[in-house]
């Protein structure tokens, strides 16, 4: 017994010494390592807006002016401060405030109330995914917008306001392609690209056939009209979809829209959240939400 108490203080010894010399090399390391940060960071961030939306692509406004300070990005890329805070952020750094293009959230799915069936009642917390969790929330196109704002209130600028069909609306003039909306949504209905993708296919429907019709009056039918009329290889049909590939270069003519029979695939004006269909589209005229079943 004696043994094994004379043992207690040694090993307490043992763990306070190691203690202390990890503390001491910690220490040393940190003195000899120590690299001190450029002060204008500091200012650089007072300068941005503080929101941390992540639109310019760093995580934070803090980062932002790391790599503002690094000389990997330029100030223009900050897609929600001023411009009069801009231009004095690239005086003061003495780099050129470049231009760069506006980016928006667009929503792939036109299917509101009024032409868009609803299956089932749902009754539960008014939140798209907590809807999504019950049968994937009552619509019978399983890959269509729920309706209940998740993407409003996520939205620190204000820039989604939802209609009279329950389906968000992007301002793009005040959007700042933070990407909050995209990463709410519980069906990845929310993209962010360029004004200049002015083509756009506002359906991510994944079935085809009478059924998949018959729940939505502009569903993406994967009738191929968009891919034979655009340039070749600019549109192609995956999982009976039409996805548009926005490498190419022919994006300035609007002829893949005018043979859609639903409209759903449309053409964006280069200023504002404004779209047209083609001329073949289904003419939408209800103006009532359809009954629920």
């Amino acid at each position: 017994m004696s043994a094994e108490l004379s043992t207690i203080p040694l090993a307490t010894l043992f763990m306070l010494g190691l203690g202390g010399t990890l503390a001491l090399l910690l220490a040393i390391a940190n003195k000899k390592l120590y690299v001190e940060e450029d002060p204008r960071i500091d200012i650089v961030e007072e300068l941005l807006p503080n929101t941390n939306c992540g639109a310019c692509g760093s995580p934070g406004c803090r980062p932002f002016a790391e790599d503002l300070i690094a000389e990997v990005k330029d100030p223009g890329m900050c897609t929600v401060g001023s411009a009069e805070s801009l231009e004095i952020i690239a005086n003061f750094l003495g780099t050129d405030l470049q231009e760069h293009e506006k980016r928006v959230a667009r929503l792939a799915c036109f299917g509101g109330s009024h032409i868009a069936h609803i299956r089932a009642h749902y009754e539960g917390m008014e939140s798209c995914r907590a809807a999504a969790l019950v049968s994937g929330g009552g619509k019978g196109c399983t890959w269509g917008c729920l309706g209940m704002s998740d993407c409003e209130v996520v939205c620190e600028f204000d820039a989604i306001s939802m209609n009279e069909y329950g389906l968000p609306i992007v301002d793009e003039s005040i959007c700042t392609a933070c990407g909050d909306c995209v990463a709410v949504c519980p069906k990845d209905l929310f993209e962010i690209h360029p004004q200049s993708h002015q083509l756009f296919i506002a359906c991510k429907n994944l079935e085809k056939g009478d059924e998949a019709e018959a729940e939505c009056d502009v569903i993406c039918t994967a009738c191929e009209r968009c891919v034979l009329d655009s340039p070749e290889s600019l549109i192609e049909i995956k999982d009976n979809l039409a996805v548009i590939d926005y490498s190419k270069n022919d994006l300035s003519s609007r002829v893949a829209i005018e043979r859609c029979p639903t409209g759903a695939i449309v053409w964006f004006d280069r200023t504002s959240e404004n779209y047209s269909v083609g001329k073949d589209a289904k003419k939408i005229i209800r103006k009532q939400p359809l009954p629920i079943g």
